[in-house]
């Protein structure tokens, strides 16, 4: 009687141990909390939720949640600290986890030691993008056009930014230091601000997402000199790459998908079997397609280095930029 006791008091330890598992995989449904730490309607947003209609059928329900606020940081910071459980994973961006950790005098987490990665998400180019107008008068059509006009005129070009260490400041800031010339920054509150600023004329240039910039350039209101990826976007296929001019230039817009550090690798292998399936279906990449944003499935390895390789890359240029949030 002893021993049946006691085999049932281990099985139902196990079965309460391992319970998560099984509801994030199997039987029970549990849904999975998806964190996105900014705000409903931008394009973290909207292809978190394309993302998880698509893995319905394996992982069952994906409630997105977002939770935005000092950066992404917020957001985040709910991810470090959830159980590991592969009930909450969450969304890493080239702002949370390469370059606030040089931005920020403090983070509430350690983007080295309390994630691990599932799969990188998505891919988005920006674009260097001038007032047309703008362009015309200075008779500026092409990088090299930008390049020399610069160096002939030393103090006359600025750009624009949605603020002080933002995505446009930091490619902004490498533009200069590849190219060797000088533009004055000029930071705006937010990317939208900066986007209207380059439309007023008020500033010369912005390194802007394209999936923002794209309207403005198809309506011939901005003129695309190139995209920042490093190969040429299919996105706007006649736009040459800055690498074409300066070579290995490649500065992107990316996320995707992180757990909590304890998260089991086996749980994790499942995860991202899951989501990469999604992401390389003809529908996923169709769907991404519209939204302007690329799908990129990776192995958990091939993202946790990509994300530790960013890291370095943003490091040298907050600190050239003097850029500091306390």
């Amino acid at each position: 009687m002893k021993r049946r006791t006691l085999a049932l008091a281990t099985a139902a330890f196990a079965a309460t141990a391992f319970a998560p598992l099984a509801q994030a995989f199997g039987t029970q449904q549990q849904p999975i909390r998806l964190i996105v730490p900014f705000a409903p309607g931008g394009p973290l947003d909207v292809t978190s939720r394309a993302l998880a209609e698509s893995v319905r059928n394996t992982l069952g329900t994906v409630i997105i949640e977002n939770k935005a606020g000092a950066g992404g940081n917020i957001g985040v910071d709910a991810i470090a600290k959830a159980a590991p459980d592969g009930l909450t994973i969450g969304l890493a961006t080239t702002a949370t986890n390469a370059v606030n950790p040089w931005l920020y005098t403090k983070l509430p987490f350690d983007v080295e030691k309390d994630f691990v990665a599932i799969t990188q998400m998505v891919r988005v180019p920006n674009v260097l993008v001038m007032n047309a107008a703008r362009a015309e008068q200075l008779n500026i059509h092409s990088v090299a056009d930008l390049i020399k006009y610069a160096k002939a005129n030393p103090a006359k070009l600025n750009y624009g930014s949605g603020g002080n260490g933002s995505a446009g400041h930091l490619a902004g800031e490498l533009l200069k230091q590849r190219a060797g010339i000088h533009a004055l920054h000029i930071p705006y509150r937010g990317a939208n601000p900066a986007q209207l600023a380059l439309l007023a004329g008020e500033v010369d240039f912005n390194i802007d997402n394209l999936a923002a910039a794209a309207p403005n350039i198809k309506s011939g209101k901005l003129k695309a000199l190139a995209v920042t990826s490093l190969l040429a976007s299919p996105m706007l296929p006649d736009v040459p790459p800055l690498a074409a001019t300066l070579r290995g230039f490649a500065i992107d817009t990316w996320w995707g998908l992180i757990a909590p550090a304890a998260t089991p690798k086996d749980v994790v292998a499942k995860l991202n079997k899951a989501f990469t399936d999604a992401l390389n279906t003809p529908e996923t990449q169709t769907r991404f397609k519209t939204l302007l944003a690329e799908p990129v499935a990776t192995t958990p390895k091939q993202f946790e280095d990509f994300m530790a390789a960013e890291r370095a890359k943003y490091k040298g240029l907050v600190a050239a930029s003097g850029a500091k949030v306390d």
